[in-house]
Order: C-alpha cells, then structure tokens, then sequence
C-alpha cells in the first residue's frame, strides 16, 4: 500500500533545484561547440543517468505493440503485467531530457534498444525483452521502442545540451532460438568440457578438447577453430524452420558460433560456457565471434557518435575477448573523434578482489562497484560498521591502473538487476517512518555523490521509488502512471503522487536533493577527479569521514553519520587546510588545531566542508 505522507527535512531549499534547471538544447555551432566540450570531459567528470526506456515515458503510442498484431505472446505488449513491455520508448525519454538535465545529469545510459526476442517461455514462464537483453538484431532498434532514426534523434539532442549517451551492449549470448534434440521443452543441465570434449570433425568424432589443434598450447586462432566443424559434442542443436534467419546479422544463425552445453549453473566452467537462464550462450573464443562483435558495436558508434559502452554480463566471457574488443572499440571511438570513450563492464560480484581481477585480467577500463554498492547496503540500511565501506576504499589498489583509476568505477546504490536501496532499507527495517527510510536513501546518495567513482543514478530513486518486491523485476516500475497492480500499491517515499499520474515531479525532496548534491559534485573539482582519503571509520554505525583532495590542493572533507543520532567528533584532515567553507550542513570557520577538524554531523546526515586556497597547498 501507499505510504502517507510524513513531514520530512528537507536539506536543501527550492532554489537549489531551480539552480539545476536544464539549458535549452543548443543548435548550429552552439550544437558543435557542445558536442567538443562534452568530448573533452573525463570519464570521471559524468552522472550518469540510468533509464530502462520502456518504463519511463511513452512518447509514441504507436509503437507499442512493435508493429506485431495479436495477444501479448505475440506482441510481447501487456502494461499490466511487470514481466512484458509496458510502452516506453525512445521518443519518451527524449520528451524528458528537460528532467533529466535537470537532476544534473551529464551523461545518459539506456538500457539495451537493440532488437529482442518479443516473447520467450523458460521452464513454462511466459514473459517479454522489455528490457533489452535477449538481442536478436543487433543491427537495428527494437522496434517497441522505435527506429534508428529516433534513437539518433535522441543522441542528437543530448549531445547538443552536453549530455554524452552510453550504450549498453551484450555480447555473452543472444535470444533463445538454438533447441537441443536430447531436452526439448525442458532445461538441459549443463555439460562440462571434461565429460563432453569438443569433437574435430563429424567423420573422425576425434576429441580435441581444450586445443582443437592437440598442441601443447592451446591456441584460439582462426586456423584452430578451422578444424571444429561440429556443434553437437554436448547436446544437438538445431535452429527451428521458422527461425532460421532470424537473428542479424547472418552469422549469428550458426549453432557453431555457441557452446550448447545446456544451462549454466553459475559455478565453475558453467559461468563462461553455460546458457544463461535458457539464452543462446555465444562462443566468444572464435576469432569469427570476436571480429563480428567488432564490426558489430563499432558500426554503432560510427552511426551515432556513442560516448561510452556499458557491458552486459562481461564475467560470464572469457577474458580473451575483451583482450581485442575493448582496444577495438577505443581504437574505432578515437578515429570518431571520441578521445574519452568510457567502458565498464558490468561484474556481479561483491568482493573488490574479484571485481578488480576483471580489469587486471581482462583488461577491462572498468566495472559497475558492486562491492561499494554492497558495503552501502550493510551500513546504511543495515546499520551496520561503517568500516564495511573504509574497506572497499582500501582495496582500490588492487584495480589496474590503482587508486586513480577506481576513479571511473561505475557507483550506484542500486539498479535494474538489484533491489533498490529503498527497499533494501525497508527489508532491514520494516517498521521504520518514511521519511527515516527516505533519508538513508539520500545518505547513500551522499556517498557516491562524494567518493570517488563514477555515479550513476538510477531512474525512480529520485522519486521515491521503493520497489515492489524481491525481484529484479520489482525494482523497474513505470515513472508513467502504471497499470501493474504491484507497482501501483507500491510504497512511494514522500511525497506520495497519485497511482493515476506519472511520476516527473520536480519539487519532490529526493529529486531536489540530489539535484543539489549533483550541482556540488559538478562545481567541485576535488570531488570529480580527487584523490581520495579515508580520514575515519568504525567498527559499529556512526561517522564515515574522506577527503578528496585536487591536483591544485584544495581538500574538500565530507563527513557522514549512518547513527540515528548526531555526532561530535574531530577529523584528521591535511596540514595545510585551516580556513573552511560549507559546501553542504555546518562548517566551522577553522581548524581547531594543525591536522584536526571539528564537525558535528546530524543523525542519517552528511556535511561537506571545503578547505581552499594557500593554506590548502602543498598536501
């Protein structure tokens, strides 16, 4: 059910917001003289915005049954089941550019428009590509969320407010079209390259399991996989009549281009080689796989000037691929004229280890911070130590290029494939006010607005939006008035809009707050491309202080309090820094002694204070 709606402090006035309001798009040379700025800006200088177009804004009703006529396992079309598409699109997301520049946002990502599968069936369950990851056409627009020309349209605009587009891309697997003979209608379990070695050729049945070739080195060139003419080593698959040529282009029809092996239990081999949830698992050893992605994605982005890549699923490809793909694609955005092409791919992984070996390893710029994300969960909504986040700081060395490259990691409090930190807040306290799971959801906000990374700022957070359930369907509600029952009885932080409304409302305090915090982070060079040091933590809730010091010096210290109640305390900060500013709550005029600050920081709150000029030099 609905929250009521409570009184809330807000942290920051009206004015705040209007501050942030967007430009007007730019045109003729202004159009040029924004698309060089923003191709000036560093990874590390982005907000990123995160839409999934077909929950957002419906700008042409037109399209949304995709041109298809019939019932939803036809069209995929169903606004009132959370499982189909609902009637976003592109068009809708550029009627909102407005908004969206207005919460600060300098860089948008999309969620895949590619092409999908409309409808797919796994175990007997019916549902649709809404949202983008079952490519079938990965030359083209889905058109559920309209054309090639919209979607240039849509780039067009941004880049002429300065606004860069990111594209979210997969290459692990593809729609669901390749069946196995041994297990039609059910999952096949999977089957490893030890039990079942691939074979060299349908006459001879020859093992030639791991190099094709038999040679002491395994090799994954082109004259390797020359000798493996047989896609049946594991199971037999073959391409329905009717789907035949359905995927484009062309190549990615060949069942030997996958490594039917069946269903991916996530574990071992079976997390590279397996079938994620029934999808068509891409061998991406093949040199034939890797050069076609290439041409692929860099067709993308000499069509439309992409500004960056998110990856999908990257983990479960082997890292060689992303050995050659990823200088390819910096190479093809640089001959654009895209000098900062920033790709991070996206690891579901927890442990700053294991996401920092999928830079070192496969070499990879860098990677969603879910170990940041999961850190921010176990101490604001949990309560937990606010040393869990001093520890994923800790561990940036581990990423290649160390702590300066943790710079462009990919920050988020959640997103399309996680809860929302709502309600992982409301998980941990279910009885808790609204406005007290409100401001935790603003203090994680805090975090990733002021620590180093990248943020990215997941659509519906800034309106309150909860989630509606454990799923990660439940976590991508319509900001359009919803037809889903879940989403429409759904907990809205306040203040609480009506079910029947959408959901763009300007003056809410999320919005605005994080409009504010955005605006900081934007003037502020310490906080986009600072150095970063964590000043305090501990062992139980209560203060997390770091400071971001800039390349002239300037050290900007932000404090914030996970605790339900307020804290004093003093801070190490630089030497050098005595006279402060208040960048957001209470800031004393001065250090009270060299190297030691004091600050009191109000429950569930944050303060940011800046120390500038000579007497910041030299740190």
């Amino acid at each position: 059910m609905q929250a009521k709606r409570r009184g809330v402090r807000l942290a920051f006035p009206l004015a705040c917001a209007i501050s942030a309001a967007a430009a007007p798009a730019a045109s003729g040379s202004h159009a040029t003289q924004a698309l060089a700025a923003l191709r000036a800006r560093l990874p590390e200088d982005e907000i990123i915005y995160l839409v999934m177009p077909d929950r957002f804004s419906n700008g042409d009703r037109r399209n949304d049954r995709g041109g298809v006529s019939g019932n939803r396992s036809k069209t995929g079309f169903d606004p009132r089941d959370k499982a189909f598409y609902h009637g976003g699109d592109i068009k809708g997301v550029l009627d909102k550019l407005d908004y969206i520049q207005g919460l600060g946002a300098t860089a948008i990502w999309l969620t895949p428009v590619l092409r999908n599968k409309a409808v797919q069936s796994l175990d007997g369950n019916e549902s649709a590509g809404y949202h983008g990851y079952w490519g079938l056409d990965f030359t083209d627009v889905d058109p559920h969320l309209g054309t090639k020309a919209d979607y240039k349209a849509f780039v067009d605009a941004a880049h002429a407010r300065g606004m860069k587009v990111y594209f979210d891309l997969v290459v692990n697997h593809t729609a669901d079209v390749i069946k196995y003979r041994e297990c039609a209608g059910t999952a096949c379990t999977y089957r490893s390259r030890a039990d079942f070695p691939y074979v060299r050729s349908a006459a001879s049945g020859e093992a030639i399991n791991p190099g094709f070739l038999g040679d002491e080195a395994p090799r994954l060139d082109a004259q390797n996989f020359a000798r493996l003419t047989r896609a049946d080593y594991a199971y037999t698959p073959y391409v329905p009549e009717a789907e035949k040529h359905a995927k484009k282009p062309d190549w990615l029809n060949d069942p030997i281009y996958y490594h039917n092996r069946g269903e991916s239990t996530f574990a071992g081999e079976s997390s590279q080689f397996g079938d994620f949830f029934g999808l068509d698992d891409v061998f991406t050893e093949n040199p034939r796989v890797v050069q076609g992605f290439i041409d692929i994605y860099g067709q993308w982005i000499d069509d439309f000037g992409l500004d960056g890549f998110r990856i999908d699923t990257a983990r479960h490809v082997n890292p060689e691929f992303w050995q050659v793909f990823v200088p390819a694609m910096l190479v093809r955005a640089k001959a654009k004229g895209i000098a900062n092409f920033h790709i991070f791919g996206e690891v579901m992984e927890f442990s700053p280890a294991m996401l920092a070996r999928h830079t070192r390893v496969d070499g990879l710029p860098g990677v969603n911070d879910f170990a940041l994300q999961g850190a921010l969960v176990d101490a604001i909504a949990k309560d937990g130590p606010t040393d869990r986040i001093a520890e994923v700081f800790a561990a940036d060395v581990l990423y290649e290029g160390g702590e300066s490259n943790a710079a462009r990691l990919a920050t988020l409090t959640g997103n399309h494939d996680v809860k929302r930190f709502a309600h992982a807040v409301r998980e941990a306290r279910p009885d808790a006010p609204s406005d007290e799971v409100l401001r935790r959801v603003r203090l994680a906000h805090a975090v990733i607005l002021f620590a180093r990374g990248v943020p990215v700022l997941y659509y519906g957070d800034e309106q309150g939006f909860t989630g509606a359930g454990h799923s990660d369907q439940d976590s991508r509600e319509d900001m359009f008035a919803s037809q889903v029952p879940s989403f429409r009885a759904a907990e809205r932080l306040s203040p609480v809009s009506s079910v029947e409304s959408d959901h763009f409302d300007t003056t809410h305090p999320l919005y605005r707050d994080i409009a504010e915090m955005v605006r900081i982070r934007r003037r502020e060079e310490a906080l986009r491309r600072g150095r970063q040091i964590t000043r305090l933590s501990g062992d139980k809730p209560g203060l997390l202080a770091i400071s971001r010091i800039s390349a002239a010096g300037d050290e900007v210290l932000a404090v914030f309090n996970t605790s339900a109640t307020a804290i004093s305390a003093r801070i190490s900060v630089g030497p050098t820094s005595v006279r402060w500013t208040a960048l957001h709550g209470a800031c004393a005029p001065r250090s009270v002694a060299t190297g030691s600050y004091a600050v009191e920081v109000p429950a569930l709150d944050f303060v940011a204070c800046k120390a500038a000029g000579s007497d910041s030099q030299g740190k």
